[in-house]
């Protein structure tokens, strides 16, 4: 347990939290809606301060990630708790573990040295926070993040985006990678996550105005989140922002409270690829479907095959530098030798 950044106190005895959008009034003795976070006597505590629930070494390509070192690994980590209650979340067990059990946190105790030495000694580039939202569990993130850039990691959120801007101006200088979703409308976003859209929209121009290199994931779910205006509302938010920003449109699978939905079909992901590239953008990538091709990235300008990609492995990479060797283009991302371009 550990003293919260970014709340207020009040006269009353509760607290105004200001980690993210919600910014959670709370009473002495109760949690915000992450329920990891709870005031006691005044006092903002983070309850999941070092308490690891999952924690692994993946390909950077599986956060996804595909404009940032590719063929790289990353050392992943998480603790329980998140600040939505998605129907289709794939991590329920621990992303809504505390909403279950009260009182009981669950996690292997770690310091943020530990996490450090293990990235290291992995031969991992980067520390991503992820499997559930990271903001939750900022001020571990934090001073692992300052940990990791002392030795010459690189640091990544996977992120619903709902961190407040004071928060991501305090990691900032720290991150390097954020991939963001950005599910659907607003009303996708009050029935089915229990948040709303547009803080999502300003973390995402926030982000890109502070220099953390951005990518975008929308789960495409039957139904839900699909339609053509769904779609291109997405695209063209993300054009608006930066058309080199990649856009990974991803298959669906029921779980958790949806599962009467059905998997999304290949040629609706496909539709979407059209629709992102239609609006203006440079890259678009289909997930969970690996072999389907959708997978590899291509010059903008000359169309050469620069990145094969299945699942979450480079095939072959042809890049030098980040620039395509046919016509010089560059693309935009972070490559080989771990400087960000435009």
């Amino acid at each position: 347990m550990k003293e919260a950044l970014l709340y207020d106190s009040r006269d009353n005895g509760e607290v105004k939290c200001r980690l993210c959008m919600h910014t959670c009034l709370i009473k002495k003795g109760q949690r915000g809606i992450c329920a990891v976070r709870e005031n006691r006597n005044g006092t903002l505590y983070s309850l999941v301060y070092g308490k690891v629930v999952s924690m692994n070494v993946d390909p950077i390509e599986k956060k996804p990630l595909f404009h940032f070192l590719p063929g790289s690994t990353s050392f992943s980590l998480a603790t329980a708790g998140c600040n939505f209650r998605c129907k289709h979340c794939q991590n329920y067990e621990i992303s809504q573990y505390p909403q279950k059990r009260t009182f009981d946190i669950p996690g292997r105790d770690m310091h943020p040295d530990q996490i450090v030495d293990a990235a290291v000694r992995q031969g991992c580039r980067s520390v991503s926070y992820t499997y559930t939202e990271p903001t939750i569990f900022f001020e571990f993130a934090y001073d692992c993040a300052q940990l990791a850039k002392e030795r010459g990691l690189k640091n990544v959120f996977v992120s619903n985006g709902y961190t407040g801007p004071e928060a991501a101006r305090l990691i900032a200088p720290f991150l390097d990678a954020n991939n963001v979703d950005l599910k659907g409308s607003d009303a996708f976003y009050r029935e089915i996550c229990g948040a709303r859209l547009q803080p999502v929209k300003d973390t995402i121009i926030l982000m890109k105005e502070l220099g953390v290199w951005l990518e975008v994931t929308t789960l495409i779910i039957p139904g839900l989140n699909d339609s053509e205006k769904d779609l291109t509302d997405i695209a063209e938010f993300i054009v608006s922002v930066d058309p080199g920003i990649p856009w990974h449109v991803s298959q669906f699978y029921p779980t958790y409270k949806l599962v009467d939905r059905p998997r999304t079909p290949v040629a609706t992901l496909r539709h979407a690829c059209e629709i992102g590239y239609k609006a203006g953008l440079r890259h678009v990538y289909e997930g969970n479907v690996p072999g389907e091709g959708g997978e590899n990235t291509y010059c903008p300008s000359c169309k050469e095959l620069l990145i094969q990609r299945l699942g979450y492995s480079i095939q072959a990479n042809i890049m030098i530098h980040g620039t395509c060797p046919s016509c010089q283009t560059r693309i935009s991302g972070i490559w080989d030798k771990g400087e960000k371009q435009q």
